[in-house]
C-alpha cells in the first residue's frame, strides 16, 4: 500500500529561496505583499507539517466534526497555534471562531456546502474553487486566509496523490496576482457570477501547471 507524505524539507527549501528573492519578486507584482520573515516562514512549515500529519492519520478534514483541525491551520500560520502568543490575543481568537462558526456568507459552512454542490468537479477545479471560496470577501478567518488557503488546498491535492501547493520563485506572480484579484471579489456580488468562474478555471490550470513532484513522497505502507 502507497501512502502520500510531503517532503517538509524540500518545502522549506522552497519557501527560504522565495524569502531571500521577495524583494525581487514583490517589485512585479501587481498588489506589494508584507515581506516574508522567518516567523512567516516558520509558521507555514509549522502548518504544512500538520498538513502531513492529518495525510498521515487519514483523517478527513471535511467530515463532519472535523472543522477544528480547519481552524487550527490558521491558527498555525498566524502563530504557530500559541494562543499565548503575543501577535494573537485571546480575543482574536475568539473572534476569529465567530467569524469561522456563525458568518453564513462566508464562514465554514459556507465553505462546506460550496464543497457538497461541487464535490463531482474535477479535482483541480474543485481545490482552485476552494481557494476563491476561502479567500473571496467575506473571508474565512480574520487574517492570513491566502496562507491557509494554501495549506488546503495542499492537503486536498496531497491525499489524492498530487504534489502540493507550494510557493516557489517561479509561481510567486502567477499565484498572488489571481489571489488578490479573488481578495478584492465579494461572494454575493456579479463579479462572483462572471468574472470568478473564469479565473477559477485559469487558476485551476496553474495549479496544475506548477506541480512539482518533488514536493511529494511515496511511502510504502505494509499492512498486517
Amino acid at each position: 500500500m502507497v501512502q502520500f507524505r510531503l517532503n517538509l524539507p524540500a518545502i522549506e527549501a522552497c519557501l527560504r529561496d522565495v524569502q531571500n528573492n521577495f524583494q525581487r519578486i514583490n517589485e512585479n507584482l501587481d498588489d506589494y505583499r508584507d515581506p516574508l520573515t522567518d516567523e512567516v516562514v516558520g509558521n507555514m512549515m509549522a502548518g504544512y507539517q500538520r498538513v502531513d500529519q492529518i495525510i498521515g492519520n487519514g483523517t478527513d478534514l471535511f467530515a463532519l466534526g472535523n472543522s477544528r483541525h480547519i481552524l487550527e491551520l490558521n491558527d498555525l500560520v498566524l502563530c504557530r497555534g500559541d494562543r499565548t502568543d503575543t501577535c494573537c490575543s485571546p480575543e482574536h481568537f475568539r473572534a476569529n471562531e465567530r467569524r469561522f462558526y456563525d458568518d453564513r456568507r462566508g464562514g465554514i459552512r459556507d465553505l462546506m456546502e460550496w464543497l457538497e454542490f461541487h464535490s463531482e468537479d474535477p479535482l483541480w477545479e474543485r481545490v482552485a474553487g476552494t481557494y476563491v471560496r476561502i479567500l473571496s470577501t467575506p473571508q474565512l478567518y480574520i487574517e492570513g486566509n491566502h496562507r491557509t488557503g494554501a495549506l488546503i488546498m495542499s492537503y486536498l491535492l496531497a491525499r489524492e496523490g498530487r504534489p502540493p501547493f507550494v510557493l516557489t520563485v517561479d509561481n510567486a506572480k502567477a499565484y498572488f496576482d489571481p489571489s488578490s484579484l479573488i481578495k478584492k471579489t465579494h461572494k454575493g456580488g456579479i463579479a462572483m457570477l462572471i468574472k470568478i468562474p473564469g479565473l477559477r478555471k485559469a487558476f485551476s490550470q496553474f495549479l496544475k501547471d506548477q506541480a512539482d513532484d518533488r514536493f511529494l513522497l511515496k511511502v510504502k505502507r505494509y499492512q498486517r
